[in-house]
């Protein structure tokens, strides 16, 4: 394999050294070729019915009638993908216009039904724009109990409320806020926590897209881990004992994901565990690292998750922490 496998390849950009260097550290060898080729993938767009809107048979009956061909996701039944050049018959439909559907990548899915809310819970999404988990937990929970939906962001925070009123998700309440203030105002309130981190967006590059990693470099990937530590911090100050924290990113970079988990667990020593995940068997996979760069890293971080990208799944990490007092 080239040095960059990603260079040379007609009109589509190469990825930055650094990055693919990163990849060739952190992917074991026989998978790396498909992960390098997911970059350069265009996906099919993935859906989820909304049941808080319509039953899902009803929803799937429409879509099929307007010609879209659905593919259903095997491990979650209200998701499907659809080809890439359906997208626009998706977003152009009144299934969307009205919430019915939302297209929300299947690896996002993963982390709202990891959590696994339950109806009558108290549930806080942390850094909740643009809504597609929160909308998700509330489906979970089939609007029965309580999120409080945390954006800092004004922007981002109007489209949050935006996707929550068109989802006709009633039971959030949505603040605009940074979240790591939330858990000194509110501390052991909440039995479970969400948080998506604000981070690099490394699974999002695309070779198709250059812009897509014009603003990454190792300084902006350090600077960000440090935020998605105040965030951390305050998530497990909010949760009360026994709650459950799900922390995630679409980031590839360890300082924003086992790094982190390991100085949260060396900062607040027997506070919190970190718990097995069930990810899908069909979903690409590997363990957290327990080792980075010459570095040995607590042996539980091997119960976190990075899913893999490919052709149909974008890069993703997952780790589910209990608050143990």
């Amino acid at each position: 394999m080239p040095d960059n496998p990603s260079a040379g390849t007609g009109d589509l950009s190469p990825l930055p050294e650094a990055f693919v260097q990163l990849l060739r550290q952190l992917v074991p060898a026989g998978r790396l070729a498909s992960v390098m080729e997911s970059f350069a993938a265009v996906k099919p767009v993935c859906l989820r019915f909304n049941p808080l809107r319509a039953e899902p048979e009803v929803i799937r009956s429409e879509l099929e009638a307007a010609g879209c061909r659905l593919s259903p996701v095997p491990w979650y039944p209200l998701a499907c993908w659809v080809p890439a050049e359906q997208k626009a018959l998706l977003t152009g439909s009144a299934a969307f216009a009205e919430g019915r559907i939302y297209l929300q990548s299947p690896s996002s899915m993963l982390a709202p039904l990891l959590l696994a809310p339950e109806p009558g819970e108290e549930v806080l999404d942390l850094a909740a724009a643009p809504g597609g988990k929160t909308l998700l937990l509330a489906a979970m929970m089939g609007n029965q109990g309580r999120i409080a939906a945390v954006e800092a962001v004004r922007g981002r925070f109007f489209r949050l409320k935006e996707n929550l009123r068109r989802g006709a998700a009633t039971l959030v309440d949505t603040y605009l806020a940074d979240g790591r203030t939330i858990g000194r105002k509110v501390p052991g309130r909440f039995d479970r926590v969400l948080l998506d981190a604000p981070c690099s967006s490394e699974a999002r590059f695309s070779r198709l897209r250059p812009e897509s990693w014009a603003h990454w470099s190792a300084r902006k990937v350090k600077e960000t881990a440090r935020k998605q530590q105040g965030l951390l911090v305050s998530a497990l100050q909010a949760l009360r004992p026994g709650g459950r924290l799900l922390y995630c990113t679409c980031a590839f970079s360890p300082e924003e994901n086992e790094l982190n988990v390991a100085r949260l667990l060396r900062r607040f020593p027997g506070q919190f565990s970190v718990e097995p995940l069930a990810v899908p068997g069909e979903v690409p996979q590997m363990p957290g690292l327990t080792a980075w760069q010459g570095r040995q890293l607590p042996a539980e971080l091997a119960s976190t998750v990075r899913i893999l990208p490919d052709r149909r799944y974008d890069g993703f990490y997952l780790a589910l922490l209990r608050k143990n007092r």
